[in-house]
């Protein structure tokens, strides 16, 4: 079996979607590995350690891709890519499908079998696959770190013979993977951390960490958690209680770091124009969720905003890039977890199992069709 690892093209990803580690494991299930040169240079693995590691370095995409039945990459193929790609192949790699049935039906029409990382589900024997939660968590403890270093200030409180320095205040928005992270990071950091989110459970998970929480409790509130564990899309009349709430919080906070996605939707707006312009001058709002239309209001992808009051809204997009060594070695990892699954050890080639509940969460295009039940064509 040949196992394709491809040079990212998208400018802002940096990482890869396999590293020395996971190359020689593929190579010990009888796998041969070729690495298109340069893939791993952003983040800090030359091609010679691929080599080192036993892959052979191709030197273009063509030559990567040819004869490969398998095809590894962080994101979805490109339509040159998928070109190239040979009939029949499998990718699997972060396929970022909400809102791109087109490119679905474009990689179903070129006859490759694609997977979404993304869609792995959250059950016990998927965690060492979980790609959402090994990138996520990376997030929050960067966008901790791009706080502080935008906010100018000192984090913890320091007692010093010209006089005592205050704790900066963070406020956490969404106790999700990332939050939590953001949550012990800050606290490690000297903060006085403070968090909410709408799912009841994470309150205990919250005070913890040493972290006060924050929210609107009501039967609402007690009802807010999906069986899959993510948050529930919540009534006009909660978020509008919930946002009162917050408003007056807001205000008080140094740093405020917002985490909520909810799959397959924009962002919900959880900082509004009237909360941002609150907030005192040299404060800052990092928004992890910029990308999916964002949680503040005035947040732009890829940019830093200042707004009028000077409080800076923090947008970089690509998060976990922003950490690509540490997060290509965990993505590697997770990959390998999933797809070592689908290899038969006997004839060490791709035996794909499309009864496994693995299998049916990720499976995206199978023989020319688009398999998903989320992603079915609409009549």
């Amino acid at each position: 079996m040949r196992i394709a690892v491809l040079t990212e093209t998208d400018p802002i990803e940096p990482r890869v979607a396999a590293v020395p580690e996971t190359v020689k494991k593929f190579i010990g299930l009888g796998s041969e590995v070729v690495v298109q040169s340069g893939a791993g240079a952003k983040a800090g693995v030359p091609d010679a350690e691929y080599e080192s590691a036993g892959a052979k370095i191709a030197g273009s995409v063509e030559e990567a891709l040819s004869g490969a039945d398998l095809v590894l990459k962080v994101r979805r193929p490109n339509a040159d890519e998928l070109a190239k790609i040979q009939k029949g192949a499998t990718v699997v790699a972060i396929m970022d499908p909400y809102g791109h049935e087109d490119a679905l039906k474009a990689a179903a029409e070129a006859g490759v079998n694609t997977f979404a990382m993304e869609l792995m589900p959250r059950i016990t024997r998927a965690q060492v696959m979980d790609v959402l939660s090994s990138q996520a968590n990376l997030a929050g403890y960067r966008a901790v770190v791009d706080g502080a270093a935008e906010y100018g200030r000192s984090l913890p409180m320091m007692m010093t013979a010209a006089g005592t320095v205050p704790a900066a205040r963070i406020f956490i928005m969404g106790v999700g993977v990332a939050g939590l992270q953001a949550i012990a990071t800050a606290r490690r950091m000297g903060a006085v951390v403070t968090a909410t989110d709408v799912r009841p459970a994470t309150k205990e998970q919250v005070e913890s960490l040493g972290a006060k929480f924050v929210a609107v409790e009501d039967d609402e509130f007690k009802q807010a958690e999906t069986s899959g564990g993510y948050a529930k899309e919540m009534s006009a009349e909660y978020q509008k209680k919930q946002a009162e709430l917050v408003k007056g919080h807001i205000a008080k906070q140094d740093i405020v770091i917002t985490t909520a996605l909810i799959p397959g939707r924009p962002a919900p707006k959880l900082v509004s124009e009237e909360m941002v312009a609150s907030m005192k001058p040299g404060s800052v709002l990092v928004d992890l969720a910029v990308e999916r239309g964002g949680n503040v209001a005035g947040a732009k992808a890829g940019e830093i905003v200042t707004v009028g009051n000077g409080v800076k809204i923090v947008g970089h997009v690509n998060v976990p890039g922003r950490l690509a060594a540490t997060a290509s070695s965990l993505y590697a990892r997770n990959l390998y977890a999933f797809v070592e699954t689908m290899i038969d050890k006997e004839v060490k080639a791709l035996a794909v199992n499309w009864d496994d509940e693995l299998v049916k969460a990720t499976n995206l295009t199978r023989d020319g069709q688009v398999v998903h039940p989320n992603f079915q064509p609409k009549a």
